[in-house]
């Protein structure tokens, strides 16, 4: 899928399953596609695969899916052809959301690092999306364990916990600030039930940026 998400053309992911190590020689050489005469068969197996999934968000926006390696073991980001052919739909006066899955700390990077390098595209600007729940959670809030109800502490009103958190945003807006892109903060309004937790996130903002 890594494979798949940085391809740019047909020739171009061949060019790249082509060197795919699949194995270690005896005499402990990497031996590829490309040495078993398998690359080709490969390309005609994901030929289908290339072309993107067009759908709709809730509101009705068109919206391209299209590869998602995960971050921990590739570089976490959607495809480049998805980003281009959008590009060339919304024309030059639209915009292009793409995501960059797996947390600022490692999918916003490896935007940064791997896809923007392959792909030539460059952003205008970062949309970092932080939630109360994860906030509190890097604030030190207990584990949450998937099939098990939420902690209290999520549920409930925490500043103590959300303060905390905001620390880690804070970074987080510090290292998408070192590519030289401005940063927009978005939190999600669902979770913050009260006007103190809503003043709380904004006054931290409002520090970060020196407003």
């Amino acid at each position: 899928m890594a494979v798949l998400a940085l391809t740019t053309s047909l020739a171009d992911m061949k060019e790249r399953l082509a060197k795919m190590v699949v194995a270690t020689s005896r005499r402990a050489q990497p031996v590829t596609t490309e040495d078993l005469g398998v690359c080709g068969a490969l390309t005609v197996l994901m030929r289908d695969a290339i072309k993107p999934n067009l759908m709709q968000t809730l509101e009705g926006n068109p919206v391209f899916v299209h590869a998602g390696p995960f971050a921990n073991i590739a570089h976490g980001n959607s495809s480049i052809l998805a980003d281009k052919i959008a590009l060339k739909l919304v024309g030059p006066q639209g915009f292009v959301v793409t995501e960059a899955g797996f947390g600022a700390d490692i999918g916003m990077e490896k935007f940064f690092n791997i896809k923007c390098r392959h792909s030539g595209l460059k952003p205008h600007v970062v949309v970092l999306v932080a939630t109360v729940r994860a906030l509190k959670m890097h604030g030190g809030g207990p584990t949450v364990t998937a099939g098990t109800p939420l902690p209290k502490e999520y549920i409930e009103e925490n500043l103590a916990l959300l303060e905390a958190g905001c620390s880690n945003m804070r970074k987080q807006v510090e290292n998408a600030q070192l590519f030289g892109v401005p940063v927009v903060v978005a939190v999600n309004s669902e979770q913050i039930k009260n006007l103190k937790g809503y003043l709380l996130c904004k006054l931290h903002f409002c520090m970060l940026f020196e407003l």
